[in-house]
């Protein structure tokens, strides 16, 4: 256990960053810089106006965007798009107009939004509780992406995200440490030292002539530091229906395996297909088993709405009761639609049916009522990009806040967000050549290429030291 533990210690970079011990008072001044205005200051930043405060000190954060989200109607992706059947899509450039004002490395932190899942787990004293607090934390992780039909902005090499939120107890850096294959990295851990969270993803894009499907490679973990513990999972398969033409429409699917390496206890979770009529859509059904596979609980519900737990008999008896009821009825199947006709949404069935003597692990967040002319963003996405003059002085010079086609695609300017889309993308091939002719490779700022120390799989591992703020050398890639 000494040798994991030193391994450890070199992934989460509490040994480092001002990170030993309590949040640091300088890191405390930065966060206010970043998050939180002190109670007395009421500042006016110049891009988001006056800022009013909660009670505890802690700032509301913006409820809309600058300016609403544009029509897609108008536009077509066939031309650009019937060429790549089942071809892999990172090298494709879409219009803009089908982007979402936010780099990938902010729609990551959308994992953060229902962190208090993992408060929650760190607090329990039974191991099955933690795993079933972290499955809703690992369900939860995705359900931002519920009527995201707009493409995040593919980061530029080196581009980075932090967030600090001392209300919700965290901190968060990523960075994009490849372009080809395109890989995002990220670090989060506990202000109070109680979790670190981090993962690379190499989101695999294919087009399937009606649909578009985002297979999330790459590992995440989460440690639970009071216990020793360590859960490791991938997220299930994203597929958008209907890029052609129709509705869009999204669904996830596939099996997940959390795996506790302390104790050996495993949660699989299958996010299920829609299915010829719609019946499964959104929904999530599994089981936490130990070591020895013994089934410990039942786990249900929908990635859109809500999870639950069962004791395994009562769900059994359940299921049974409701067969000899009748209530799965037979319908009749649908003609098959012509190739050339949109997949329709199915409609959405019922609420969850909750079993008596359930209990509830995670219920979604509402979303704002104008969330539909935001990019159907949550109130934790619509926040993910303020800027406020203060920020400035204190961040990175990559963060994706500093991003002009995000900004000007976020404040309503599409022509200016499509001139600098293609000069920042330039600008990084240019930069590209001229490496390859002085023979120099990219070097990465705050993650190193590694191996998971729990799988023992290809991971990118947090070096340390960007809480530190010594910026000096970053890349000038804006």
């Amino acid at each position: 256990m000494g040798k994991k533990r030193t391994m450890k210690n070199r992934i989460t970079g509490f040994d480092s960053d001002n990170s030993s011990g309590d949040f640091s008072e300088t890191n405390h001044k930065v966060a206010e810089m970043l998050d939180l205005d002190p109670p007395q200051s009421n500042r006016i930043g110049r891009h988001n106006g006056e800022r009013q405060l909660h009670e505890n000190g802690i700032k509301k954060h913006r409820t809309s965007l600058p300016a609403p989200m544009f029509s897609r109607s108008d536009f077509s992706v066939w031309s650009i798009l019937k060429k790549c059947i089942g071809l892999e899509l990172s090298k494709i450039t879409m219009p803009i107009v089908f982007n979402e004002p936010l780099s990938f490395l902010q729609r990551i932190t959308e994992y953060m939004e229902h962190i208090y899942l993992i408060h929650k787990a760190s607090s329990h004293a039974n191991p099955l509780e933690r795993m079933q607090a972290v499955a809703a934390f690992a369900v939860s992780a995705v359900a931002s992406q519920w009527e995201r039909t707009g493409k995040p902005f593919n980061p530029l090499l080196g581009e980075t995200y932090e967030l600090i939120r001392e209300d919700l107890g965290f901190r968060f850096i990523s960075e994009q440490v490849s372009h080809h294959p395109p890989v995002s990295a990220f670090y989060s851990e506990g202000l109070n030292k109680d979790f670190v969270f981090h993962g690379s993803i190499y989101p695999k894009l294919k087009f399937w002539g009606k649909s578009v499907e985002a297979e999330p490679r790459g590992t995440i973990t989460l440690e639970l530091l009071k216990h020793n513990e360590a859960y490791t999972w991938t997220n299930p398969t994203c597929c958008v229906h209907n890029i052609i033409i129709g509705k869009l429409w999204i669904e996830q699917y596939g099996t997940i395996e959390i795996v506790n390496h302390s104790t050996g206890d495993k949660c699989i979770l299958n996010f299920k297909p829609c299915g010829l009529f719609g019946k499964e859509l959104h929904r999530v059904e599994g089981h936490v088993q130990d070591k020895n596979k013994k089934k410990l609980s039942v786990i249900y519900g929908k990635w859109t709405e809500c999870l639950w737990c069962v004791n395994p008999a009562t769900y059994d008896t359940s299921k049974k009761n409701e067969k000899r009821s009748g209530d799965q009825k037979k319908m009749k199947p649908s003609e098959e639609a012509g190739n050339d006709e949109a997949d329709d949404m199915p409609e959405i069935q019922e609420t969850v049916q909750v079993i008596p003597g359930s209990k509830l692990l995670w219920r979604i967040n509402s979303r704002p009522p104008n969330s539909s002319q935001m990019y159907n963003f949550t109130s934790f996405a619509v926040s993910l990009n303020e800027l406020e003059t203060s920020m400035e002085a204190v961040l990175a010079p990559t963060d994706c806040r500093l991003r002009p086609d995000i900004r000007g695609m976020e404040n309503g300017e599409l022509d200016l967000a499509s001139k600098e889309k293609e000069r920042l993308e330039e600008k990084q091939r240019a930069a590209r050549k001229e490496r390859a002719k002085d023979e120099v490779e990219w070097r990465t700022r705050w993650f190193h290429q590694g191996n998971n120390p729990y799988t023992g799989t290809s991971d990118w591992l947090y070096s340390g030291g960007y809480f530190d703020r010594n910026f000096s050398d970053c890349p000038d890639i804006y």
